[in-house]
């Protein structure tokens, strides 16, 4: 079947051995998957992120002498049933999963990555095989293009869940890429406001108020930090007046900001301008070494949460939320192409006037 497949440490327009669903799989036809930020580092950086991967106790591993396809953000329809399964789905419903593959061995299991496992080919390929126990039918009637973005929304949805938030608290979100477009979707469903962005392209800021940002900065002509102080701050406070310093009378709203870049030296910059007790959801995945100061975030009893993924429910909430019509993710969608389109599309990514999320319709 053909793909886009990642050989030999490069991505080619190419064919792979079909799937055969195994006992409590299905085959599915791969309708539309999106182009993630992890799959452009496995490209560039594949050796790096297995040595992390491995030195962080991750069984998920990949061999890159062997082909790999990527593709874990997927919407697709199903082709047939595999043995010993229950079919509770028709051949052409279309359907979502979890980015989890289960290999049965007798009494014992094996879990494979869809889009990064040499076994389990992803959605950049014409076909899959996936667990009918993991599939989520797409309800409402809602467009394969957005169903497609279940996974990359449910990121973001999960760090939202994550930061423990009340109605007391104003979110400050760095970084405005696809993660932090869904942390903000995240935040309007849960109703906290304002929801303070910020990021240095145009094009972002104009997806982060369509997403539901209430604020959006730009950090080269204003802080961001500042700015959340100032709507932070209420009416009469004065950090030097005696009640204040007494914990009494007027107080800041607590802070919690998400950080949704990656890239080194952005925690320090984030101990440095948050403001006392604040929570760091950290949701950006930094590949690279990093350092900062413990004692910006021990001098104001800072909190840091490291957050990964999704939960299968939050998964499940997060179809239901595209559905419903809580998320519009439409505006996301800057692109589509084929096998033969994906190398190029990894490029075009780099722009991010450009794009935001590219989908990979292999049978294009």
């Amino acid at each position: 079947m053909r793909a886009a497949v990642f050989r030999n440490g490069d991505l080619v327009a190419g064919t792979v051995e079909e799937p055969k669903p195994l006992d409590g799989q299905v085959l599915v036809k791969t309708l539309a998957c999106g182009i993630c930020g992890s799959d452009l580092h496995a490209f560039h950086h594949a050796d790096k992120m297995n040595d992390a991967a491995k030195r962080s106790g991750s069984e998920f591993t990949m061999d890159l002498k062997r082909d790999i396809v990527f593709g874990h953000e997927f919407c697709a329809e199903i082709l047939d049933h595999g043995p010993n399964t229950q079919k509770t789905l028709k051949v052409g419903t279309r359907v979502c999963s979890v980015p989890v593959a289960i290999e049965l061995q007798g009494d014992k299991a094996r879990m494979h990555p869809v889009g990064y496992s040499n076994a389990m080919p992803g959605g950049f390929a014409e076909r899959m095989v996936l667990n009918e126990m993991m599939l989520l039918e797409v309800p409402n009637g809602l467009a394969t293009e957005q169903a497609a973005l279940t996974e990359p929304m449910a990121v973001g949805w999960h760090a939202v869940e994550k930061a423990r938030l009340t109605p007391e608290d104003i979110p400050l979100v760095i970084g405005c890429g696809p993660v932090g477009l869904a942390v903000i979707a995240g935040l309007k469903i849960k109703g906290v406001h304002p929801i303070i962005a910020a990021d240095f392209s145009p094009a972002r800021r104009k997806l982060a108020e369509t997403m539901g940002a209430d604020i959006v900065l730009d950090p080269a002509e204003h802080s961001p930090y500042k700015r959340w102080t100032d709507e932070a701050t209420p009416e009469g406070y004065d950090p030097k007046n005696i009640m204040a310093l007494l914990g009494m009378g007027p107080k800041i709203r607590p802070g919690v900001i998400f950080e949704c870049v990656g890239v080194p030296g952005l925690i320090q910059q984030i101990l440095e301008g948050a403001p006392r007790a604040a929570r760091i959801v950290v949701v950006g995945v930094c590949m690279e070494q990093d350092k900062f100061e413990p004692f910006f975030a021990i001098n104001k009893e800072l909190n840091l949460q490291f957050v990964l993924g999704y939960t299968p429910e939050e998964f499940a909430l997060t179809l239901h939320h595209l559905a419903e019509g809580k998320i519009d993710g439409a505006p996301l969608v800057t692109g589509k192409v084929g096998v033969e389109g994906v190398k190029q599309a990894f490029t075009d990514l780099a722009n991010p006037e450009k794009h935001a999320k590219i989908l990979v319709e292999p049978w294009h």
